[in-house]
This record gives C-alpha cells, structure tokens and sequence, in this order.
C-alpha cells in the first residue's frame, strides 16, 4: 500500500493501513501486541471482528526435525497455489534484551520480497508451551490484515510443546528418522495434540519405518477428550513423509491440511471446537496478564512482597500465600476509590 504516513500512536489510523496492506504498520501492530501495550490492546479491539477466516497451522516437533525448512517450503508451495501466507517463528529469548535469538530466520528470506508473505519473529520470553503468551493475538492481527493461512512455528526446545495445540485449527507435529526411541514422543505427549505427523527428511535411512513406527503408535495413543481448553481428536492423525530440503511430499502436506481445515475451521459447536479452545487461551492469557498487573500496583506491591517474603522464610505455605493474595485483590475491588462506580 501507497500513501500518506499513518501516525505510529494511532491504533485506528495503523488498524486500518494494516488491513489496506501497508506492511510496515502491520509491523507496528504486531510489535505493540507483543509487548501488550496500550495502542496493541487498542488496535487488537478494532481488528479482532474482522477475524476469524484464516487457517492457523501450528507446527511443532523436537530441535533438529527440520520446522523453519519445512515452513520455508509449505510457503513456496502455498504461493505457487496463489495464497498469501502469514508465519510467526516463536524463538528462545535473549537473556539480555528479551529478543528472538533467531529473528533472522534465514531458511525464509528468499520469500522475503514477496507482498503476499509475511514473517515475524517472536521471542518466547521464558514463556512455558513453545509459544509466546501472546502468539494467539498477533495471529487475531494477521487473520484480520487478510492472510488465509497463517503458520505458527513453536520454539523447538523439546516435546512438551502441547501448547500450540490450543493456538491453532491445526497441529502439525514433525519427526525425524533419526529421532531415536521412538517411545519416547508418546510419554511426552506431543503426538496425543497431533492432527498430522510428519516425518521430514524423507530421504534419510529409516524414514519409512519411522512413519510405519508412528502409525503403530498412534493407533494405541490416548487422544484429547474435549474437556475445556482442549479439543476432541477422536480420530488416528494421518501420518505423510516430506523431504523439505528438494520439496518431496510438502503438496501433499499442503493438501491434507486443506483437507482438515474443512472439517474444523468455524466449529464451535458442543464447546469443544478449535476456535473455541483458542479463545479459551487467549482470554485467561489476558486474565493472567491483567491480575499480574494489579499485583504491580504500587499499593498492593508491598503486601505481594510480604506475603512472597513469607513463602521464602518458610513461614507461610505457598497455597496460604496463593490465598491471600487472591484475598488482597478482592478487597481490593471492594473498596470505594473516587471515580470508581460502585
């Protein structure tokens, strides 16, 4: 998008530019939504109706299964097929600034040019699950500024990665032939999130048996039941065999993602749909945030510290702790200030 300079404290004047295709204030937003300032929250309001008709694709899998090549490759082949494609690559943080170790991304910038792809680094901020708290907003902003597919790539630090399985209509958990005991992905509860398995590298030794191995496994695997939070899978994921390296299996990737997306994007129904499992996360993230903050206040600041202190001395059990706290915040509300209706 062409045209005159959108003022970057405006969120309604960057909302706007962002859905016309201004990629810079698309930037802005983004950069705002992670570190949850007042123009993200802002900006997040207006945009969030607008939501709701991209495909969210979460990839996971352990270090070294190949998610940033395989990322790299679903996006040439989404472009091919004339579909712009948004991705946010969730990396471990620097424990200096608080950045993405990993904003480069290298595998990705030969699409860097294209208007129709869209990628962003996000730092995970010691946050637990492989994403960062705020990975199901910035995906609100990018589904609204038009993108019908939108990637979301987990850190990568090991198989406890079952977070994005509440962030995404799709969760595509990548092996590698040489991933070792294959047991062990099972125990670690990674494949029971899973829509699709795939294994990547395809051309290495094994990758065959690994996939049979897979299919064996996946047969017995206990499968989400549903409960809040959480989506049903009643049904065994289809295992696929990609080489992202020379493109080998990444259409037929592409295929039955389109395929799954069918079945699930839009269904809220019975209270266990994907989206509804999204916005679950998404708002007790920000429940979460905004409790924190309220504790930060100066006048409830020290009694936190007490209470914290107390815990450390072993004086005060940290349930006892929990408690009061929640206590603090209670009375809190109940007290009359000036301006407040009551």
């Amino acid at each position: 998008m062409a045209g005159r300079a959108v003022d970057p404290t405006d969120a309604a004047g960057l909302s706007d530019a962002a859905v016309a295709g201004d990629r810079r204030a698309l930037a802005r937003l983004l950069t705002a939504v992670e570190n949850r300032t007042a123009l993200g929250e802002a900006a997040l309001r207006r945009l969030y109706q607008r939501a709701g008709r991209a495909h969210v694709v979460g990839i996971t899998g352990p270090p070294g299964s190949g998610k940033s090549t395989l990322v790299a490759a679903l996006i040439g082949e989404v472009r091919r097929a004339g579909r712009a494609v948004a991705v946010v690559a969730v990396d471990p943080s620097s424990p200096i600034t608080g950045g993405a170790l990993l904003g480069d991304r290298v595998r990705m910038q030969a699409h860097a040019g294209d208007r129709d792809v869209f990628i962003r680094s996000m730092a995970a901020r010691g946050h637990a699950g492989g994403l960062a708290s705020t990975t199901s907003a910035a995906t609100a902003v990018l589904d609204a500024a038009g993108f019908d597919l939108v990637l979301v790539e987990t850190v990568g630090t090991g198989q406890s990665e079952v977070e994005v399985a509440a962030a995404a209509d799709t969760t595509v958990v990548l092996e590698s032939p040489e991933m070792g005991d294959e047991v062990q992905a099972i125990k670690a509860g990674l494949l029971e999130v899973a829509d699709l398995v795939v294994v990547n590298k395809g051309d290495k030794p094994g990758a065959q048996r690994t996939a049979a191995q897979l299919r064996a496994m996946l047969v017995a695997a206990p499968r989400a039941t549903g409960d809040r939070g959480q989506r049903p899978r009643p049904k065994q994921p289809e295992v696929l065999i990609t080489t992202a390296t020379t493109g080998d299996g990444v259409a037929e990737l592409l295929t039955a993602l389109d395929r799954h997306r069918a079945g699930v994007v839009g269904d809220t129904s019975g209270g266990t749909g994907p989206r509804l499992a999204r916005a679950d996360a998404l708002v007790w993230a920000i429940v979460s945030d905004r409790l924190r903050a309220r504790l930060r206040r100066v006048d409830l600041a020290g009694p936190t510290d007490a209470t914290l202190g107390a815990v450390a001395d072993h004086r005060l059990d940290p349930y006892a702790a929990a408690d009061a706290i929640l206590g603090s915040l209670v009375e809190d509300e109940r007290v009359p200030r000036p301006g407040r209706r009551t």
